[in-house]
C-alpha cells in the first residue's frame, strides 16, 4: 500500500524518519508531499495513495474524490475539523485522528499563557500569582485533565464542566464539578477552553458566558478560534476593561483586538499548541501505526466517521 504524508507544515525530520520506518517495516511504501502551496499539488499526489497522513491540511470533498484508491486518512493530532467526514463516509474512506498525542504540549502552553498574562506579558509592573486562583476547564478530555493536573501543581483550585463525562471521573482527578456551564464561568478566575469546533460549539463562547466571569477574569483558548463569537467578545472587552483574552488561535479580528486591548489580549503569531518536538513525533508515529494496524487487522479504534 502507498502511504502519503501530505503536510504544508512538515513534520520534524525525526518524525518523518520514524513514520518511514514503521510504514516500510510493515511492507508499505511512503511518499512525501511537503511544503506544498497549491491544492492542485495535493490533488495530484493523492491520486494513487491508499492512505493519507495530514496535520492541519484540509482534506475536502475535492481531495477525497481525487483519491480514487484512498482507504484511510489520519489527522496527526486531536482536532479533526479539517477533515470532511461526510465526504470520507460517502467514498468509504475511514477517517481517524490521534487523540492524546499532542495533549501535554497543549496543556503546558495553556499554563504558560496564564503565567504570561498574569505577569503583564513579561513587561515591567506588578503581576499576580496563579496560586490560590480558580481555573475553570471547559471539556475535561485528554488535554483538559492535563491542564487541571498542572494547575493543581501551581496551587490552583480546579473546576471542570464536561457533560459527556461522569462526575465521579472528574472528582477522582482532584477537580471539582461545576454544576453548569454558567456556574463554571461565574466561579473561575481563568477559563480554559478545550472543546472541538462542531456545529453545536461554533460561536458558542460569547457575551452570555464570558460576561459572567469575576473581575479580572481571563479566557484562554487553545482549542479552535471558531468556538468564539468574536464580535460579542470584542464588544464585551470594550465594556469591561477588567476582562482579558489570550488565544493560541488568533481571532480573525486579531489586529483590532491587539490595538484596542493592549496587554488585555494576546494571540500567538501562529498556532503553537502542538509545536513541540515531542508532540510532532508522537502524533506522526501514532498516525503511521494506526494506518498499519488498519491494513493488517482492520483496526478502527480511532475512527471518526462511524
Amino acid at each position: 500500500m502507498k502511504v502519503l504524508v501530505a503536510t504544508q507544515k512538515p513534520f520534524a525530520k525525526a518524525a518523518v524518519d520514524g513514520i518511514r520506518k514503521i510504514v516500510e517495516e510493515n511492507g508499505h511504501t511512503l511518499a512525501l508531499l511537503e511544503k506544498y502551496t497549491e491544492t492542485a499539488e495535493l490533488l495530484a499526489a493523492v491520486a494513487d495513495a491508499d492512505a493519507l497522513i495530514v496535520r492541519s491540511d484540509k482534506v475536502t470533498a475535492e481531495v477525497v474524490e481525487a483519491a480514487r484508491k484512498l482507504k484511510i486518512v489520519v489527522r496527526a493530532g486531536a482536532g479533526f475539523d479539517n477533515l470532511d467526514l461526510a465526504a470520507c463516509t460517502a467514498h468509504n474512506v475511514v477517517a481517524m485522528n490521534t487523540p492524546g498525542q499532542n495533549s501535554n504540549a497543549v496543556a503546558e502552553l495553556a499554563l504558560g499563557l496564564m503565567i504570561f498574562m498574569n505577569r503583564n506579558q513579561f513587561t515591567p509592573g506588578t503581576g499576580s500569582e496563579l496560586k490560590g486562583k480558580t481555573l475553570g476547564i471547559q471539556a475535561y478530555g485528554n488535554v483538559g485533565r492535563l491542564v487541571g493536573q498542572l494547575a493543581m501543581g501551581f496551587g490552583m483550585k480546579v473546576l471542570a464542566f464536561d457533560p459527556y463525562l461522569p462526575s465521579e471521573k472528574i472528582v477522582a482527578t482532584g477537580a471539582q464539578v461545576a454544576p453548569s456551564l454558567e456556574a463554571l464561568y461565574e466561579n473561575s478566575d481563568f477559563v480554559s477552553l478545550h472543546i472541538p469546533a462542531t456545529p453545536e460549539t461554533r460561536g458558542s463562547i460569547g457575551r452570555n458566558l464570558v460576561s459572567r466571569m469575576p473581575k479580572g477574569g481571563c479566557l484562554i483558548n487553545t482549542a479552535r478560534k471558531e468556538v468564539i463569537n468574536e464580535d460579542e467578545l470584542f464588544d464585551l472587552l470594550c465594556e469591561r476593561e477588567d476582562l482579558r483574552y489570550v488565544a493560541d488561535v488568533a481571532p480573525d479580528r486579531a489586529a483590532e483586538f491587539a490595538e484596542k486591548f493592549g496587554k488585555r489580549y494576546f494571540g500567538t503569531p501562529k498556532k503553537m499548541g502542538a509545536e513541540t518536538a515531542e508532540a510532532n513525533i508522537n502524533a506522526g508515529l501514532a498516525a503511521a501505526n494506526q494506518i498499519c494496524k488498519f491494513f493488517a487487522t482492520g483496526d478502527r479504534t480511532f475512527q471518526l466517521n462511524k
